[in-house]
């Protein structure tokens, strides 16, 4: 097989830029893998099916999603661009909700990045104040996803 090394690079690159751990392409018979970190992190092989809206009757309740402002200094912001899960599966229970308290390394939630699965841990203890995303919800780099207080 020839290996194209400039492929390799821009891919390596990409890793970085977008803090994700793994890329990996194929072009007809060529496949290739990068990776890094070297750490093993949970990779799910399926993406969790979106969970329906509830109705809007529980809508009225109380609201999943707390509003803060992006500016706020305790917020965890997404290291990269994806789809945000909040829980490791449907029907399973959120990673963390408000009030809860949570240790330095505790998983927040999960954000799918090309079919990787990628845990965001609180870089921090302390307590959730506000959850700023929802299950499913794209979100953008450096975007607020928790408020850890």
């Amino acid at each position: 097989m020839n290996v194209d090394t400039a492929l390799v690079r821009e891919l390596a690159e990409l890793l970085v830029d977008t803090g994700l751990t793994e890329i990996e392409v194929e072009d007809g018979e060529r496949k290739i893998k990068v990776s890094r970190g070297g750490g093993v992190a949970p990779v799910f092989h399926q993406a969790p099916a979106p969970v329906a809206a509830p109705a809007p009757a529980a809508a009225a309740a109380a609201p999943a999603v707390a509003p803060a402002p992006a500016s706020d200094p305790n917020a965890v912001k997404s290291p990269m661009v994806g789809t945000c899960y909040l829980a490791a599966e449907p029907g399973a229970a959120n990673f963390v909700s408000v009030g809860q308290t949570v240790k330095e390394g505790d998983t927040l939630l999960i954000i799918e990045a090309m079919k990787v699965m990628n845990p965001i841990h609180a870089p921090r203890g302390g307590t959730v104040s506000a959850v700023l995303v929802e299950n499913a919800q794209p979100v953008e780099f450096d975007q607020p996803l928790v408020v850890i207080a």
